[in-house]
Formats: C-alpha cells, structure tokens, sequence
C-alpha cells in the first residue's frame, strides 16, 4: 500500500516591523516572490503526483477485481462443467479434483486429494498403455487416450482423457492436469443405435425373403393339396403327397418366423390376461419339452393383462421353452413365471421404444449351463446360434425379440455364472379388460353359391392356383395378372364383382391403391387383401386396421373359403380402403 506523499515548505523570511510588506521593485522584495513561485510550482507538481498515484492506484484495484472475477469464473467453469477435471503434482499425487471428477467417480474430494489416480484402475489397461502416457507426459507432451476405469462402487466406465503437462516461467513441469470425459452412456447409445439399424436392415431382407418365399410356398402347398384331392383313396402316391405339404408347412413356420422377427407378422391384437394364456399352452409345452425336464409354473396373484395377438403368446412361449430344453443336457427345470412391475424413466432408456409405466413380466428360466456375456450380447440376432449346424436355425430369440419389439416391450436376459439363464419378456400392462366377440372359423368348409370373385396377382402360377380353387369352391372368377389388367378386365366383364380378392404388393400400383379405383365404379365389392407380408399401407407395425381383411400366404382352400365367406358376410365399408 503506497503512503501519502509529503509536502516540505520553505519557511518564509520573519517581517520587518518597521517596514509593512508591500509591493515594491526595491532590492528586498525580489526573493520573495521568487521563493514563493518556487512554492507554488512545487505544490502544483505535488498534486499532480497524488493524482497520477490515485490513478494508478484505482486501475490496480480494477485490474486486480477483473483478476479476481475472471478467477472466479474460471473456477466455476472448472466445477461446473461437463468435464471431469483433475490437477496432481509431479509426483502424481491429486492436488485438485472438480465437482465431475467426484460425480463420475464416486469418490469425494476429501478422498481423493493426496491420493494417485492408479485408484481408479480397472485392470482393463496393459502396462504399456501407461508406460506410453507417461513417456508422452515426462517429454513434456499431451497425452490423448480412452480409459476404461473403475467407479468407487466397482463399476466400470469408459472415458477420453487428455492429459498435459503444466509449466513454469523456466519452463520446469510443475503440474499434471487431466480433463476427462465420462462416455459411457454416448457409446452404449451408439451401440443401441447401431444393433437397432442392423437389425433393421436384415429385418427388411428377411421380409422380403419371406414374401418371395411364401409365393413360392403357396404354389407347392397348394398344388399339393389340390393333387391329394384328386387322388384315389388307394394311390401309392398319397405319402409322397402328404411329405411334400408336410414339408411345404414346415417352411412355413420359418417364414413366418422370420416375418416376426422382421416385424411384419400380420397380428390382430387383443387385451388378454397373461396368466390365463400360459395356462392354456402348459400342455403343449409340456409335451414339447419332454419327460426329463420339469416344468413350473408360478403364476402372479394378481391379473396379468397385457394387448397382444394370442398367437404370438404361443410363440413366445415355445421359443423361450425351447432353447431353455436345449440348454438342459440331461434332466432339470424350467420356470414360468409372471410378475408385475414398474418401469422408470431410465429403465425404458435402455430400450428403444419403451415408456415408463406399468409392465407384466413373463419370466422363462432354466437350470441349464447357462449364457456367457458375450453369447448374451448376441443371443436375439438373427441366425446366432451356439448349436451345431443343422440343430437350429438361429431365429428363435430373434422372432421373441420381434414380436416383443412389435407389442412395445422389451426382453431382457440373465445369466448368473452356474445359474442357467432366465429370460424376462416385458409387456406394457393394460387395466381393463376387453370385450370382442372372437370370430371362429367353421369346422366345415364354406362353399360360394356363384358369387363373382376378380382374383388379382402379378404371380402367374398363383394366378392359376387361386383361380382354380375359387372355381373349385363354386366361385364365378374373373383373373387379372396384374392391377392394369384388372381394371380393363372390370371394364370388359358386365354385371356387379362382389369381391375382390387382390394381392397387396405389385408392380405400378398396390392392392389397396387397386381397391380405391375399383370402388369407384363399383362401391358396394367387398376387398380381401393377401400378401406374403404386410404392408404399411395395410397395416402399421403389422398389426390389421379395423374393418379391413387379410389373408396371408401360403393358404390352403379351406383357409381360403373361410376368409372369403367372412368377408362377403361383413358390413360393407365402401370409403374405407380409399382412406
């Protein structure tokens, strides 16, 4: 702190009584007014001085206030930011931790300070990759590198570290400051964001796959049953048939596997109580999974409703029971089970598409040998499998995965080391339960009484085929190969179509786009759509619009008949399809 600045003035010569001071050019006047000049100068310079000094004064206690402030910010910056950041001596002793430092670790300040940051090590590092830092940082370098370390609870987490060097006016290393970012979380999103878009991707290639394929499957399926019919009752040729529709239906499972696990599995929803629907497939599954395994059920207490296709319950159920029999080697026990829970907000983060709220919980463990992390992490990918070749397709968790996905839920699995495993399928938990009447379809096959019927399909062998059985159910037909050829033939053909039975995908115009421009002329014909797979214009995320009909392919006559009996039956809803 500066001191005030003195002031000395000369002391002026004493008065002469007997001679007033006055105004005067004599000899000793002169000095007089010289010295107080001088005085006067001296004093103005001196004030000059304590201004220039109260200047000075004031910009260093401005400048120190902006030091102090910019300090001030610097350090909340540190403490608030996103960042985790640490400071430790040469020695790599922490000297300083922020805030974020504290959160990702788990570790307080009073902890840390004192102590190497080798604490947070979680072995996943070799020697080398420190050995490489420290060379970097010893060097005077940065050192730039991702770390998986380990949180004071046990658990570990992945960063970006970026270490530097910190140095003196003569340029000796003083410091070391880490600034560190925990990306845990961004990588395990990434993840969930490119598993979702792989299996996105060959969830459209199964889908088509499936299409294809089950043109094909309806051809051999139907021709087959078609010659079966003609046959006569003593023909050697009866189980050469009954194998090929055996085995045509058996590829049919797999489509139809694959179009769940593609999510373009036709379904017709309904709010249902799960234990109610366990129940009813016991027997099955009992069967299914033979007499040296054990089978439990453990019902909840308490309804279990849940909105899904009861056929996709039955598909759960056998896929999970399944590869649980095919994990048991010799004997042992399968567990059902179900529950009820809630999800919260971050529960439902980790699973694309999921909301918190209520869930039920079906519950399939098993005392087999269990799952590794790594067979875990790839167990619902479609055609993984750790059985030999020829044992298993690879789509059973995938098609659980699928139609669980499909309904708004998740599925989650579990492996304790020498526990078996346990899937846990969770399904949005619906209230009140839902009074549709069920449609049933009639033991004896329906036959038509002469209706006209415009089959639509670019498929020519399929054309043949679904013409053939129209005719063969007392059906007057007319056949298009194609929408083009469909709406000329309309035009050519006289009278009223009571039904038009259309394929959903072709080239130049869709079945339902078909529908529009034939309702136009005609807005009384009933519409049955069939398609090896659905559409989004048919149905969102598979699952039928109200008031429209489906049938999907391969089909057999009596499928056929009945689908077609319904439809003609129905109210008719002519805007319905131009929506």
């Amino acid at each position: 702190m500066s001191t005030r600045p003195t002031m000395t003035i000369p002391t002026p010569p004493p008065a002469r009584p007997s001679a007033p001071v006055t105004r005067s050019e004599g000899p000793g006047a002169a000095p007089d007014l010289e010295e107080l000049e001088r005085f006067r100068l001296a004093a103005l310079n001196m004030m000059e001085d304590a201004a220039e000094a109260r200047r000075r004064l004031e910009q260093a206690n401005q400048d120190l206030a902006r030091a102090v402030a910019d300090n001030s910010r610097l350090v909340a910056a540190i403490e608030q930011g996103w960042d985790a950041v640490v400071i430790t001596d040469t020695d790599a002793n922490i000297e300083y931790v922020n805030s974020t430092f504290e959160r990702v670790t788990g570790y307080s300040r009073k902890e840390l300070i004192g102590k190497n940051p080798r604490i947070l090590q979680s072995g996943k590092q070799d020697p080398g990759f420190y050995r490489e830092m420290w060379d970097h940082l010893a060097n005077g370098l940065p050192f730039f590198g991702r770390m998986v370390n380990k949180r004071k609870d046990g658990q570990l987490f992945i960063e970006d570290a970026a270490i530097s060097p910190v140095k003196d006016a003569e340029g000796r290393i003083v410091n070391y400051v880490g600034v560190k970012r925990d990306i845990t979380e961004r990588l395990r999103m990434e993840e969930q964001l490119a598993h979702s878009q792989k299996m996105e991707t060959v969830g459209r290639l199964a889908g088509g796959v499936a299409h294809d394929f089950n043109n094909m499957l309806g051809v051999i399926l139907g021709n087959a049953e078609l010659l079966k019919e003609n046959l006569h009752v003593e023909s050697p040729l009866h189980e050469e048939v009954d194998a090929i529709i055996g085995a045509a239906r058996r590829s049919s499972d797999i489509t139809r596997q694959l179009l769940a696990f593609a999510r373009r599995q036709l379904v017709q929803p309904k709010i249902l109580d799960l234990n109610e629907a366990v129940e009813g497939c016991l027997k099955l599954l009992g069967r299914l999974i033979g007499e040296n395994v054990d089978l439990v059920w453990l019902p909840a207490a308490e309804p279990c409703r849940v909105k899904i296709d009861p056929v996709q319950i039955d598909q759960i159920l056998t896929n999970l029971c399944v590869n649980a029999r095919d994990a048991i080697h010799d004997v042992g026990t399968i567990t059902i089970e179900t529950s009820r829970t809630t999800c919260s907000r971050t529960v439902c983060s980790l699973h694309e598409g999921c909301v918190p709220g209520e869930y039920v919980v079906l519950s399939v463990s098993d005392t087999g040998e269990g799952m590794s992390s790594e067979v875990i992490a790839h167990a619902f990918e479609p055609f993984f499998s750790t059985k030999p070749v020829g044992e298993g397709t690879g789509l059973g968790l995938a098609t659980v995965h699928g139609i669980v996905t499909q309904n708004g839920g998740f599925v989650v699995a579990e492996s304790p080391p020498g526990s078996g495993a346990v899937f846990r399928v969770h399904l949005p938990a619906q209230e009140r339960p839902e009074n549709e009447p069920g449609q049933t379809a009639p033991v004896k096959e329906p036959v038509g009484g002469g209706q006209t019927v415009m089959i639509v399909e670019d498929e020519a062998l399929l054309l043949k085929l679904g013409a053939t059985m129209l005719r063969s159910l007392g059906y007057r037909v007319i056949a298009a190969e194609g929408p083009e050829a469909a709406i000329e033939r309309m035009k050519a053909e006289p009278g009223k179509i009571d039904l038009l039975l259309t394929d959903v995908v072709m080239s130049g115009m869709n079945g339902r786009e078909l529908a529009a421009r034939i309702r136009a002329d005609q807005p009384d014909i009933r519409v049955l759509y069939m398609s090896g797979y659905t559409a989004d214009f048919i149905a969102s995320r598979g699952v039928l619009e109200k008031d429209l009909h489906f049938i999907s392919k391969p089909f057999n006559r009596h499928d056929l008949a009945v689908h077609i009996q319904r439809c003609l039956n129905s109210e008719a809803s002519p805007g319905h399809a131009d929506s």
